[in-house]
């Protein structure tokens, strides 16, 4: 019966060779923009053996000579940690901090022209010759550009089938219509309608709908309508063109007409339905709270027009006076931005240097989502979805209540997300749907049912919202986030990162615009970080030779496959030492296992069972063959130095249950030997997961090293019931997770397994056992995601909560049965990634 080995993965064993030539170390604090770097030589073979689960294994030779001869001599590992931390790079992002959190407030919003132009056509109370806002009329004046045509930043109206091409067309007939409103800049407005009269045939019949700003089959001909009831005359547009792009309108008037719950996509784009509206009803409906439409400026001033309405007007009035002669394409959008922030942040692996401002921003956030005082939260979906995600995964107390109105498919379908098919607003429920952390939030596996299906649809019809990568969906698709490795996630979100990417809605616009800063900070840190792997590996690969580890012909002995994990979830610079130990402990944890499963005679296995019992009186007992020896003294001295390192950070000695640990271990392994030996099958669940979860040896893999991680661990909490129910929950995932991948092998075998255990029960059929199982195996996830998150009442610090999770995210990505990491190359395509490869970050 098999422990956990990160040598191996469902069926298979892989073995890695590191390669001979020398590693060279990039010295920490660099920077380096990979995508003018060459890949890495020094990746782990693609070609090495494979060995079978369970099988007997060629005596290990010492294929890691190069790393020990290429071993820095001059800095250790806590040295190297000391230079990440105190280094340039560190210093770097401590200066960035406040500038960064800078982009999530609103006053970084960029410039919306079609907006602008939209407020700039508002009449002054009492007097309709007049603007209201005559700054914004002087905005437009002072922003066309040398083509005749206005748009986003970054955009270009000089190529109008580029993706901004309908948003330059859109803003500037925006533009134009405000400026004949009131009469001024005609030389403007010539320059305007013959940018707008020599692209839009070719730019509005052509091209992906995906780049079109939202509404602009209904709001591009209502205001070429209202340009030829003003009188103006476009160039180069016949009566053919005009006559296309009514139908056009009308098509899509139509269609909405035909939908079900199209009422507030129509209220959305009302700046081109004009009079046809009724104003007053959608007022009642849609107008919020600050006096907007859906927090649209645009949307906001026809309204105003329109409607002569007093809110409205208030909105626009306190809009103006906070950005001056031009308003952005949304506002608010703040709570957005803070969020937006703390989850890039955190997918490029920098939240570790800005804890004080993420946690200032969820304390804003939940403030808001206890009191429903944020509309912007609550009624948008991604923000709300990103919310409820965020907050409960920090340990916030938010209820899956507040996801009530988004749990029908309808609800998307209906709104404005749903008509500009948005990708964003579906993945961020589909996340937000994953943590589940009880049986009955009923609310949150509907919202996953439907969300998966229609980012499905979305994918497999290419009709991906530009804002979103299409690998992005996939991966969410493909990969739960309880079987994510964090420093993996870094890796592919910096490394899909897109410089200038544009969100559109009815104009595009960038909210962050220092994404760039802290990609190039998040480069530095992900390579530093491999510079101190490296170094790890190479001690390791030292110890193990040392230990004579090599000498266990009949053991799995590689350090690179046992690492890579610790490295990916116990990423951080300090935490060295711990993922140092977590990687000896899981290389002897396996050698132990396959003592027990392949290597050892009886006489071994109870002469190892007695010499750990025994412990400091093992000489008492003496060893009956080298290979115990070698074994035993590897385990005895790795403890004795992890007590010795742990009693800086606890303050007390915890050597009594580092063996202790040990003992459990080999005793639930004794009783597996003795069972398979006499052909006894347990006689229920119970009293085979006694004994089964203990020997997938998590004991020594995980509990040891949270003594090095800090903070105290006192004796009290070790004993206390939520500390053990942690470590039930990750044991059950784990060693259920393997049994449903081993039970034929097991079968064949004559060995036990929860599989063929529970089968008797539903007449034998194994595909109803393994129902059950997966069962037993969501029911523990949710509950131990449940222990991680709940801060009220947690006797055990977050810290060591968080490694109990890191561990079951671990084991279920390992285990999975959708052939994620099944193939031995991919497991070291993914170890090199952590540890070796250089990033291939795209030109910023």
């Amino acid at each position: 019966m098999a422990s956990l080995s990160f040598a191996s993965s469902h069926v298979s064993l892989f073995c890695c060779q590191q390669s001979s030539s020398a590693i060279i170390l990039r010295p920490a604090g660099a920077l380096l923009r990979l995508s003018r770097r060459q890949p890495s030589s020094h990746t782990i073979s693609t070609t090495d053996q494979l060995f079978p689960r369970r099988s007997r294994m060629p005596r290990n030779v010492d294929t890691h000579a190069a790393a020990e001869r290429n071993s820095p001599s001059t800095m250790s590992s806590l040295e190297a940690v000391d230079e990440l931390q105190n280094g340039d790079s560190a210093v770097v992002v401590r200066e960035q901090q406040q500038p960064l959190m800078m982009g999530a407030t609103d006053d970084g919003l960029p410039p919306s022209p079609y907006d602008t132009a939209w407020v700039a056509m508002v009449p002054a109370p009492g007097n309709p010759l007049v603007p209201r806002f005559p700054r914004c009329v002087d905005w437009i004046l002072q922003n066309q550009r040398s083509d005749g045509s206005w748009g986003p930043d970054g955009g270009s109206g000089d190529h109008p089938s580029s993706p901004l091409g309908k948003d330059a067309l859109m803003s500037t007939l925006a533009c134009v219509l405000a400026l004949k409103t009131w009469d001024a800049g005609e030389e403007h407005v010539r320059k305007g309608l013959s940018f707008v009269g020599n692209n839009s045939p070719s730019c509005v019949m052509t091209g992906d709908e995906r780049d079109a700003p939202v509404g602009f089959s209904v709001i591009f001909p209502g205001m070429l309508a209202r340009a030829i009831d003003m009188g103006l005359d476009i160039p180069m547009m016949t009566q053919a063109n005009v006559d296309a792009f009514i139908r056009l309108r009308d098509t899509e008037l139509n269609r909405m007409a035909a939908t079900t719950g199209s009422k507030a996509f129509m209220s959305y784009v009302a700046e081109g339905l004009g009079d046809v509206l009724d104003w007053d009803e959608a007022a009642m409906v849609y107008q919020r709270q600050n006096g907007s439409f859906f927090n649209s400026p645009a949307t906001t001033a026809a309204a105003a027009i329109h409607g002569n309405n007093d809110r409205a007007l208030r909105y626009l009035d306190s809009l103006v006076n906070m950005f001056g002669s031009s308003v952005p394409t949304v506002y608010p959008r703040s709570t957005y931005s803070r969020l937006h922030m703390v989850d890039t942040l955190q997918k490029m692996g920098l939240s570790r240097s800005f804890v004080s401002e993420i946690n200032e921003m969820l304390d804003m956030t939940y403030r808001s989502w206890l009191a429903n005082d944020d509309e912007e939260m609550m009624l948008d979906m991604s923000t709300c979805a990103m919310a409820f995600r965020l907050l409960r995964m920090h340990g916030y107390d938010v209820s899956s209540d507040g996801l009530a109105q988004f749990s029908s498919e309808s609800s998307f379908r209906d709104s404005v997300h749903g008509h500009a098919n948005d990708t964003e607003a579906l993945l961020e429920l589909y996340k937000a749907s994953q943590i589940q952390i009880t049986e009955d939030e009923v609310v949150l596996v509907d919202i996953r049912s439907w969300s998966a299906k229609l980012l499905k649809e979305q994918l497999g019809s290419d009709k991906i919202s530009r804002s979103v990568d299409a690998q992005e969906v996939q991966q969410v698709l493909k990969f739960p986030f309880y079987t994510t490795l964090d420093r993996l996630e870094h890796r592919r979100h910096i490394e899909q990162f897109k410089a200038g990417g544009f969100h559109m809605l009815k104009s595009a616009y960038r909210f962050c615009k220092e994404d760039e800063e802290l990609v190039s900070l998040a480069v530095e840190g992900f390579h530093s970080s491999q510079a101190l792997y490296q170094q790890e590996l190479q001690f390791l690969t030292r110890w193990a030779k040392e230990a004579r580890l090599h000498d266990l012909e009949f053991a799995r002995i590689m350090p690179m496959n046992t690492f890579f994990p610790n490295a990916a979830l116990m990423y951080a610079p300090e935490l060295s030492e711990a993922r140092i130990l977590c990687t000896k402990n899981c290389m002897l944890a396996t050698a132990v296992d396959d003592l027990f499963d392949v290597g050892g005679s009886r006489e071994e296995m109870e002469n190892l069972v007695r010499l750990i019992d025994m412990w400091d009186e093992h000489e008492e007992v003496g060893f009956c063959s080298e290979r115990v020896e070698i074994l035993f003294r590897a385990i005895y001295d790795t403890s004795k130095e992890l007590a010795a390192k742990a009693m800086a950070v606890q303050n007390r000695s915890v050597i009594n249950h580092v063996a202790e640990l040990w003992a459990d271990l080999v005793r639930a392994m004794m009783t597996e030997a003795e069972w398979s030996m006499r052909g006894h099958v347990p006689s229920s669940m119970e009293e085979y997961m006694q004994v089964a979860e203990t020997s997938f040896a998590l004991g020594p893999i995980v509990l040891m090293p949270l003594y090095l991680i800090g903070p105290e661990l006192p004796e009290a909490v070790v004993r206390c019931p939520e500390y053990k129910q942690l470590f039930h929950h990750m044991n059950v995932c784990g060693r259920l997770l393997n049994d449903l991948q081993s039970y034929e092998r097991e079968q064949k075998q004559g060995k036990i397994n929860s599989v063929l255990l529970v089968a008797p029960r539903h007449g034998g059929s194994v595909e109803a056992a393994k129902c059950e199982v997966r069962r037993a195996i969501e029911a523990s996830r949710r509950e131990l995601l449940r222990m991680l998150v709940a801060e009220a009442d947690a006797t055990v610090p977050r810290p060591f909560r968080q490694e109990f999770w890191n561990m079951c995210k671990m084991v279920h990505l390992f285990y999975m049965e959708d052939d994620c990491y099944s193939s031995p190359k991919e497991l070291v395509h993914a170890a090199n990634m952590v540890v070796f490869d250089p990033l291939r970050v795209r030109e910023l």
